[in-house]
């Protein structure tokens, strides 16, 4: 072994190359003095100027604001179409029918056991499109009018994971009964009638009057 070849404080060197940081301001020497490579004046020659949030466009009217939206309510309570929409992966009835045996039981986890999710972190809702001859117990988060009456019609069961839902129910306002209507019908018109301008009476003309004419 050689002099060069062996491990002293001068012949160390790092395991892999190493870059410089780059120093600014410091003099017009070092190439990055005065402005510090950041030009004359303008919003990115301050500080703060690249901490700015994405899709800023220097205050004008920012692209996703300018284009036109699709229709429908955004609103936080407008769920499922705004921002806290949810989302259920849908399976059909057909699907149940080539995919178990008569007598099984269908549960989120037997539909990813034979192929039919990927998951069981989705909410599911059995539809109804197809044929369904099997008696099968199914347990999901939602079903279709349709699919519900072909499992029962099949002699299968249907049991929801959140409840049944409870349909809601119009508020009404209660009819006016028929006899006030016509009440205040009558008592309008004669107001109608009273308010009118009085007929002018024509006296006939006096005996003397009449032959004085003639």
């Amino acid at each position: 072994m050689t002099m060069d070849d062996e491990l002293n404080l001068h012949s160390l060197s790092p395991a892999q190359p190493r870059k410089a940081r780059k120093r600014v301001g410091r003099g017009l020497g070092s190439g990055k003095g005065r402005y510090s490579g950041r030009g004359i004046k303008g919003q990115k020659s301050r500080s703060g100027s690249h901490k700015m949030p994405a899709g800023f466009e220097g205050g004008q009217m920012p692209i996703d604001m300018r284009l036109p939206k699709l229709r429908g309510a955004t609103s936080a309570d407008a769920m499922p179409i705004g921002p806290f929409r949810t989302y259920s992966q849908p399976v059909n009835v057909r699907d149940l029918e080539a995919r178990f045996e008569p007598g099984a039981a269908v549960s989120p986890e037997a539909l990813v056991a034979v192929g039919l999710l990927k998951n069981a972190r989705v909410d599911v809702k059995i539809l109804g499109v197809g044929e369904l001859t099997k008696a099968l117990t199914v347990t999901a988060h939602g079903f279709s009018k349709s699919a519900r009456e072909k499992i029962e019609a099949a002699g299968g069961s249907v049991t929801w994971l959140r409840g049944e839902p409870v349909p809601k129910v119009k508020k009404s306002r209660p009819a006016r009964p028929v006899a006030d209507a016509e009440d205040d019908t009558a008592e309008a018109d004669a107001e109608v009638v009273s308010e009118a301008e009085p007929e002018v009476e024509q006296t006939e003309p006096a005996a003397g009057e009449a032959s004085e004419e003639n």
